[in-house]
């Protein structure tokens, strides 16, 4: 009689993919990365890649246009530029471009980081405590930095309008045509501006991707669409919070 057979672990599972083939699956297959990506999270080379895009937009922005001319720009269509003499104009200008200047050299820095891991808190929030769901912050993290790489073309796009667009015309909030704040006129109302700015082709896809994420992560527990109108959810409430706080400045 012979021996039972044995049942024996597989040992030819599939490997994880690679970051290049993690960030190209992005684009391409971002239900079968994110899978890959919940089977074997990681978020280093991800979060390296988007903090590496937005210091170099950044940079980009503080040698080719200036932050005078920004803050210049700004003051000149605020509703106070009407009530300030040439002296007061420059004052504010020069107090303005070195507090900003600084700002966004920080902000260039820790300004991804810091939004991608107040994310990975909002994902964890959603799939654990209001869906039962059971991930770590590692995989949430993982989640959202992945999320994150199709703002690389928008950093791309950015830097390339920077070096061959108009820099009077240079809107900080809406740099390259993917929303459509970039196509209204600077004296457009701010609510308007807001509201125009937010309807923005990568913040939607960032949702999706999301969406998509924090589902694979769960297990499929929780729908894509169900975590994409939570995040969509949150970005409503704190648009109406901007256009509330410009309609009174």
């Amino acid at each position: 009689m012979g021996s039972p057979a044995v049942a024996t672990p597989v040992e030819n599972a599939e490997p994880p993919k690679s970051f290049l083939e993690r960030f190209i699956g992005v684009f391409i297959s971002p239900g079968e990365t994110f899978a890959d990506i919940a089977r074997k999270p990681d978020f280093i080379a991800p979060l390296l890649v988007g903090m590496v895009g937005a210091i170099a937009v950044t940079e980009t922005m503080l040698a080719k246009i200036g932050m005078e001319r920004i803050i210049r720009s700004s003051i000149e269509h605020s509703s106070r530029a009407s009530s300030m003499t040439p002296e007061q104009m420059d004052q504010a200008v020069s107090q303005g471009a070195r507090i900003g200047g600084i700002f966004a050299h920080v902000a260039g820095v820790i300004g991804v980081p810091i939004f991608l891991v107040i994310i990975a808190a909002l994902g964890l929030l959603f799939v654990n405590a209001i869906f039962g769901g059971q991930i770590n912050f590692g995989k949430s993290l993982a989640v959202a930095c992945y999320a994150n790489l199709p703002g690389v073309l928008g950093g791309i796009m950015a830097i390339a309008l920077i070096f061959f667009g108009d820099p009077e015309h240079y809107n900080p909030q809406s740099p390259v045509p993917a929303s459509l704040g970039f196509f209204l006129s600077p004296d457009t109302s701010k609510p308007l501006m807001v509201f125009a700015n937010a309807l923005d082709i990568f913040s939607f896809w960032f949702m999706i991707l999301l969406g998509i994420g924090f589902s694979e992560a769960s297990g499929k527990k929780v729908k894509a669409l169900t975590i994409f109108l939570c995040f969509f959810g949150l970005r409503a409430l704190l648009l109406c919070a901007q256009m509330g706080l410009a309609l009174v400045q």
